[in-house]
């Protein structure tokens, strides 16, 4: 049977969570394998798919992280067209179908991916964005993207989500590993994910080395997908910020080293660490406040 979509879901104690988006899989018309790597979850998520058909479990005796997890499922696919996605994401039978003609109908579209939406149906940050240069972090740490509309390129923010929403497919700078469908000719010229990262940061560091081969990243406004957001990192903020900053500082030290005078990117890791020492003392500071409230 020739399989339209290789389906890769990295799994880490998503719950029931995991479950529904396999079933959104299930009820997709298209031809789908579904890879699951599970990196040592300890509830019950993966046991909720027993008897399922089309699954193909991988059982991580550790978290080897987000990246190698996304890299092993890809090894053991098969078909031309894989879809990273994360266990917290739903979506209806037609969305993925849309997709896939998207990058049909564009032979250089390497990747795709659809709106990422609340349960409200808000739409959420990250699912159409630029790439977050330091320039551009620094402006919206600061605030100063309340000047754009004075100065549009220089004070531009790299979430796209509160701009309107384009009637038609777009290309952007980067989109999420929520939900990020990839032609396996693109990923056999571009690469594998980068194994440096542990969490976060990783789809950014995939969509430049994308687009400095060539490939196209569309997003596709009428491809709607429902994202749980933060459900695989419940109870470990500082774990996930952790990783999230450090990645971050890869991610600079990576693309945009050359490109900024060393004073300037000291300053701009400097910055990031002062960021996570303060998320660190907020979050110790509440833990400390809701035990006192309780004692």
């Amino acid at each position: 049977m020739q399989l339209d979509i290789s389906a890769i879901i990295v799994n880490y104690n998503a719950g029931e969570f995991l479950r529904k988006c396999v079933d959104s899989l299930l009820n997709c018309p298209l031809k789908i394998e579904i890879i699951i790597i599970d990196n040592a979850s300890k509830d019950n998520s993966v046991e909720s798919l027993n008897g399922l058909p089309k699954i193909h479990l991988i059982k991580n005796s550790t978290n080897v992280g987000f990246a190698t997890a996304c890299n092993q499922g890809s090894n053991k696919s098969t078909a031309p067209v894989l879809l990273f996605l994360n266990p917290d994401c739903t979506f209806n039978s037609g969305t993925l179908v849309r997709l896939l003609s998207v990058m049909n109908h564009e032979p250089q579209a390497g990747m795709v991916g659809g709106l990422l939406v609340n349960s409200d149906g808000t739409e959420q940050a990250g699912g159409r964005r630029a790439i977050p240069t330091p320039w551009r972090s620094f402006v919206r740490a600061f605030g100063l993207t309340r000047l754009v509309s004075r100065w549009p390129k220089l004070f531009y923010d790299f979430h796209l989500h509160r701009q309107p929403l384009p009637e038609y497919p777009i290309e952007v700078e980067a989109i999420s590993g929520a939900c990020m469908m990839v032609r396996r000719d693109a990923v056999e010229d571009v690469g594998e994910w980068d194994e440096g990262y542990f969490l976060h940061c990783e789809d950014l560091d995939w969509c430049m080395r994308f687009r400095k081969k060539g490939w196209k990243i569309l997003f596709v406004p009428d491809a709607k997908i429902t994202h749980a957001a933060g459900v695989c990192s419940r109870g470990r903020k500082l774990f996930v910020e952790w990783h999230k900053h450090k990645g971050m500082i890869r991610f600079y030290r990576k693309f945009f080293a050359f490109q900024y005078p060393a004073g300037l990117m000291g300053l701009v890791i400097i910055g990031v660490w002062l960021r996570f020492g303060i998320i660190t003392i907020t979050h110790s500071t509440n833990r400390l406040r809701r035990v006192l409230c309780h004692e």
